[in-house]
């Protein structure tokens, strides 16, 4: 210990890295332990007479490269005659440490490509691993995408929302593409992501393509598809789920309406539209919607055109009222989108498309492992009630 400190005083008052001290201490020891287990197997000293006839003996040892925090550590691993002694303080075939290995795995998950992650280690860890080795390192994070891509899923959702969110990619040049992402919850109240998909724009006829997917995937019965205001995607969900029934996003709605009414009116034409998805029933609700539509079809015309298409207004009042909140907006997956994107930010854009596969399946997976442990709020209260609504 004496040894240590001397040497990391020199090389803090010569100016050096101290990582040499440390990677130096870390290699002498470690071939200390190495000695010391073949002894341990031996069972006498090095030089001991004991040793003599004892049917086993040392026989030298080979060289081999680890590469540590601090830089290559050159080890010396012990070997016995008779080829028994097998060493445990090294993993066999294992060339870096696993701190090393999950850097690289993370970095690799961050979207950053295999070239990129090679130059970091290098100025990170002071020696270089090629591209290839990293590649091959990061195999895992691959085969995680493909797996997530063609898991089975559950056979029954009660709410199944469909949501896209634009990134940055390169391809010939770097533009804003949809995310389309699909997620769902059990009649356990379990979340959980189905599916993404990457396409240059949002389209209806995209979202079916992924729910034909899901189809296949074991998907059987969905009772409500929640989606905002897109073009056909209403009929694009109930061609695939014909037994489905869709909700319309009220958050989506009211943003419309705001669009046409003056800064000064708008506080109290929300707390208006407000009262129509708060109430009791649709009957109420139906009521509320009919007098406010009268009250502003001669100010804001536009507003009101907004709202006169009932067909996906008040699905939501079918089910029991401790989770309509969750399910007349899409604003759970949405807030799940915003969350993806905020961790995007430090990336200005994603190298192809590859890297952003990874970065998503990523998050995707560590957010379903998460979920799988909660029930979203009201499903375990009216959990008898929804079963019964599944054909």
């Amino acid at each position: 210990m004496a040894n240590v400190s001397t040497n990391l005083m020199s090389a803090l008052l010569n100016n050096e890295s101290i990582d040499e001290v440390f990677r130096s201490e870390l290699e002498n020891a470690v071939n200390e332990v190495l000695s010391t287990e073949l002894t341990a197997f031996l069972n006498y000293e090095k030089y001991d007479y004991s040793g003599r006839n004892s049917g086993d003996s040392r026989n030298g040892f080979y060289d081999r490269t680890y590469q540590s925090r601090f830089g290559t550590l050159n080890l010396k691993i012990p070997r016995d005659r008779e080829g028994l002694f097998k060493q445990h303080t090294i993993p066999s075939y294992q060339r870096n440490s696993n701190e090393l290995e999950t850097t690289i795995i993370q970095l690799y998950k961050k979207g950053i490509t295999t070239r990129e992650i090679s130059d970091l280690i290098e100025k990170m860890y002071g020696h270089y691993y090629t591209p290839q080795t990293v590649s091959n390192i990061t195999k895992a994070v691959q085969d995680q995408v493909e797996r997530f891509h063609n898991r089975p899923i559950s056979d029954k959702y009660v709410a199944v929302y469909c949501d896209a969110t634009y990134l940055n990619v390169r391809r010939d040049s770097v533009a804003k593409e949809a995310l389309h992402v699909i997620l769902g919850i059990t009649v356990e109240g379990n979340k959980e992501v189905l599916d993404y998909a990457l396409y240059p724009s949002e389209s209806a006829s995209n979202y079916q393509e992924m729910l034909l997917s899901l189809k296949n995937r074991g998907l059987e019965q969905v009772l409500l598809f929640i989606t905002d205001g897109l073009n056909g995607i209403r009929n694009a969900c109930l061609e695939v789920f014909p037994n489905a029934k869709h909700q319309a996003c009220w958050t989506h709605l009211c943003r419309n309406v705001m669009k046409y009414v003056r800064a000064k009116d708008k506080s109290t034409v929300m707390n208006e539209l407000k009262r129509v998805y708060n109430a009791a029933s649709p009957a109420e609700a139906e009521a509320i919607l009919y007098d406010f539509m009268v009250k502003y079809s001669k100010i804001y015309p536009k507003a009101v055109a907004v709202l006169e298409d009932l067909t996906s207004l008040f699905e939501f009042f079918e089910f029991p009222a401790v989770i309509r909140r969750s399910i007349y907006t899409t604003n759970l997956i949405e807030n799940l989108n915003k969350n993806l994107k905020r961790g995007t930010k430090r990336k200005e854009q994603f190298p192809n498309e590859d890297s952003l596969e990874r970065y998503v399946c990523s998050f995707y997976c560590d957010y379903n492992q998460t979920m799988d442990r909660r029930v979203h709020k009201g499903f375990k209260e009216c959990r008898s009630e929804l079963e019964a609504m599944f054909m």
